[in-house]
């Protein structure tokens, strides 16, 4: 299949006061969340991308815009509502440490695959939707474009942990266990045999690698060679 690339919005003005925006319209990024998402932006430029889709909030769009205006050629975009917010119901738009001392977030931190918010929807079926909406863009991608294909996907941050916790093939009760910081790309590529996690919640690094696709197939015995050097040519394979 195609690649997607991950990325989580930039910081927001709720983000940095401790609130628990969920679905609220009109969150958008602080001044150090454009930042990220700038730098975000030129970390993706190295790569020609397919499609940029994202979810519908405001957040997100922006963090959207900053990608397609550092690519060549303003590749096209899209919004799905499968990837927006969880919907965190009488949660939403409260306190996080005051939301730390309910019983449910003892669930959600230990037992999530159980957890329904109260007025909103569970993270089993948050999951359900978001993954079922990353696989089919993929998929589509690729048909269009070829399984070298790259795509971006912006999101949240428990809707990305939520399909990288399914391309690990991990039980949603250990999603807690990955981090999807703001801005931050993460890379699945999926394969005909299963996907692969290329890389989780960075921040920097050299991303050029990927303008020729990631090559999904069977993984290497070993481990294999790895990305080519950003400032090196291909290593070159000798019988």
């Amino acid at each position: 299949m195609a690649t997607v690339l991950l990325v989580r919005h930039g910081r927001t003005t709720a983000n940095a006061t401790g609130l628990l925006a969920g679905r609220t319209p009109g969150v958008a990024l602080d001044a150090h969340g454009q930042d990220q998402a700038a730098r975000t932006g030129d970390r993706i430029a190295a790569v020609p991308v397919a499609r940029v889709v994202s979810s519908p909030l405001d957040r997100c769009l922006e963090t959207a815009r900053a990608i397609v205006d550092r690519q060549t050629g303003a590749p096209p975009s899209s919004v799905d509502d499968e990837l927006t917010e969880c919907d965190y119901g009488q949660w939403q738009g409260r306190r996080l440490d005051e939301l730390a001392k309910e019983d449910l977030w003892r669930t959600v931190q230990s037992h999530p695959s159980a957890v329904v918010f109260p007025g909103g929807e569970s993270l089993a079926g948050m999951q359900a939707r978001a993954v079922a909406a990353i696989r089919r863009h993929d998929a589509a991608i690729e048909t269009e474009h070829g399984p070298g294909a790259v795509w971006v996907a912006v999101s949240h941050g428990d809707i990305i942990k939520s399909v990288l916790a399914d391309a690990l093939g991990m039980h949603l009760d250990m999603f807690q266990r990955l981090e999807a910081g703001p801005a931050s790309v993460s890379i699945v590529s999926y394969g005909a045999s299963r996907p692969r996690v290329l890389a989780s919640n960075t921040d920097s690094g050299d991303l050029s690698w990927l303008a020729e696709g990631a090559r999904a197939g069977d993984a290497a015995v070993g481990g294999g060679a790895g990305a080519p050097a950003a400032d090196g040519p291909t290593p070159r394979i000798v019988p």
